[in-house]
Formats: structure tokens, sequence, C-alpha cells
């Protein structure tokens, strides 16, 4: 025999429509005062009693780098780090730029045109600080059988973490850390 089951959302629907025939006297006083001034949903409420001028809050952070070969990038950041190149930008056959994605982090790169010249230097005063659930003893060995630079071995930090600091390429720094 076949069983009926409700699904959640019809469940929640049923749970806010239950709570909104209830006496507005009988609920707390401050989900009274709440719901006079939003909708009564949390999102609202939060945004009454954020602070002003309002902070940032970002979903998502996608650094982009401009590197001297893209191809040896390509190659350094997916075989050395495992990131997937995800898109690829091309005009007339040529490749422009790529974005490679490792878990919810992207990473842009684009081929340097060079206006700037051949020599200029790239990663001088840039970090990026990752933190990863995996070991960063096996990343940092990963990086290494690559043929990839470290610049501080995988070492235990007094906040709690672990870990270590390479140089891609180009000479941009990335550090990893695992929670301990």
């Amino acid at each position: 025999m076949a069983t009926l089951q409700r699904s959640k959302r019809t469940a929640k629907r049923t749970t806010r429509a239950a709570r909104a025939k209830r006496p507005a006297a009988k609920r707390p006083a401050a989900k009274r005062a709440a719901s006079s001034r939003t909708n009564g949903n949390a999102r609202s409420r939060a945004a009454t009693s954020r602070r002003q001028p309002e902070t940032l809050r970002l979903r998502s952070l996608s650094p982009s780098f401009t590197v001297n070969d893209l191809e040896t990038s390509i190659a350094w950041y997916r075989d050395g780090l495992g990131f997937v190149v995800s898109e690829r930008w091309e005009e007339g056959g040529r490749l422009l730029g790529v974005m490679m994605a490792a878990g919810t982090c992207s990473f842009y790169f684009s081929q340097d045109d060079f206006a700037k010249g051949r020599d200029r230097e790239k990663g001088v005063g840039f970090r990026v600080y990752a933190e990863t659930g995996q070991s960063v003893d096996a990343l940092a060995e990963r990086i290494r059988a690559f043929g990839g630079k470290i610049v501080s071995e995988p070492a235990d930090m007094p906040w709690g973490s672990r870990s270590f600091a390479v140089m891609d390429p180009d000479g941009f720094i990335l550090s990893f850390s695992e929670s301990r």
C-alpha cells in the first residue's frame, strides 16, 4: 500500500499559515514588533537592524591574473594544483583567456599583450589565501612533483591551521591552509 507523504515545502506553508492565523496578542512582543516593521521574514528583519552605512557582503570573489604564457599557467594550475578549465575565450582561433575553477572558487587568466613591456614584474605585493578541506601536505607534494616552487613548507600555525605557500610561473603567491 502506497503512503502519501507531504513535501517539506507544503509543510512549511502549513506551519506559516497556522502562525499567521494566531492572534497578534499571543505572539511574543519582539515578534509583533518585527512583523510590523517588515514583512516578517528573517532577511527583512536583518536588513532593518544592520549597521549603516551597510558593509559589503560578498558571495564570491574571483581574482584575475594577467600572465606571460597562458598555456603554461593553464598547465600549472590544472596539473599542478588541480583546477579545471571551465570557460575559454578565443578570438580568431587565438586563446585570449580562461576561467579555471576549484570547488566553488574561480580564477581568471588572460594572456598579457605586453603593452607595458615584456619584463614587468607580476605578483609583487599580491597573495591569494585559500582554505581547503584537503591535506595541505598532499597538495604540496603534488605541486612539488609537478615542479612547482614551494615558498614555505607545510607547517602548523599558532592559530590552529596547517599552511604552506607556493609561487606560480608568474610570481603570484598562493597560500593554502587546512583547519586542524
